[in-house]
C-alpha cells in the first residue's frame, strides 16, 4: 500500500472514531508495523502544520486521536456551546492524585491514604470522565479497581502516566502530615 493511501486511511479512521485509536488496531487494519504507522502520523502532522491546517494528530500512550489545534478553540466555542466545565475541589484533586499515582486502586486503599470516605469524590471523578473502573480485585468482596482515563491525560496535558511529576520522599511525608492535620481538624469539629 502506498504512503498516501495509508495516510488517508489513518485520517479517515481517526476522524470517524472521534476518540483515540490504539496503534495496534491501526497497524492491524493497515497491515503495517507500529513503527511505520508512527512515521506516517509524524509526516501527517508536519503536513498539517506546513499547510496551517486546523487539525493535528495527538498521541496518548499507544493511541492516536485526530484533534483540533488548541489555538483554534475560541472559534469552536462561537459555533458550539461551551464544553462542560467542571471544578476540581481540593478533595477531588487529592483523590485523583492518589488514583493517578497508585492505579489500579480500590476505594478502600484511597480511603486509607486520605483518612476519610471517598465515595463522593470517586463518583464525581467518574462522572467527569477522569477515572474509570478497571475491573475487580481478586480479593474478598471483589472491590472495584479504579484508574485514570485518556480524558485525564488530555485535561492535564500529559501524553502518558510516565510523564507525571515524580514525588520525592519529602513531599510524600509533607502530604501525609497535611492529611493527618486535616483529619484531626475534622475529628475536633
Amino acid at each position: 500500500m502506498d504512503k498516501i493511501k495509508a495516510q488517508s486511511i489513518i485520517e479517515a479512521v481517526l476522524f470517524a472514531m472521534g476518540d483515540s485509536v490504539e496503534i495496534s488496531k491501526l497497524a492491524h487494519v493497515l497491515e503495517m508495523e507500529p513503527k511505520e504507522i508512527r512515521e506516517l502520523i509524524a509526516q501527517m502532522n508536519i503536513k498539517y502544520e506546513g499547510e496551517e491546517r486546523g487539525i493535528y494528530i495527538l498521541e496518548l500512550e499507544d493511541s492516536f486521536q485526530l484533534c483540533t489545534k488548541p489555538d483554534l478553540y475560541e472559534y469552536l466555542i462561537k459555533i458550539a456551546k461551551a464544553p462542560r466545565k467542571y471544578v476540581l475541589s481540593d478533595t477531588l484533586l487529592e483523590t485523583l492524585s492518589i488514583i493517578a499515582y497508585k492505579q489500579p486502586v480500590t476505594r478502600l486503599e484511597i480511603e486509607k491514604i486520605r483518612g476519610v470516605s471517598c465515595d463522593h469524590a470517586v463518583n464525581k471523578l467518574l462522572e467527569f470522565g477522569l477515572i474509570q473502573e478497571l475491573g475487580r480485585l481478586d480479593a474478598p468482596g471483589r472491590p472495584l479497581l479504579f484508574g485514570t482515563t485518556e480524558e485525564f491525560l488530555r485535561t492535564f496535558g500529559v501524553k502518558s502516566l510516565g510523564d507525571l511529576p515524580v514525588l520525592n520522599p519529602e513531599q510524600v511525608e509533607d502530604f501525609k502530615h497535611q492529611a493527618e492535620e486535616e483529619l484531626q481538624i475534622k475529628l475536633d469539629i
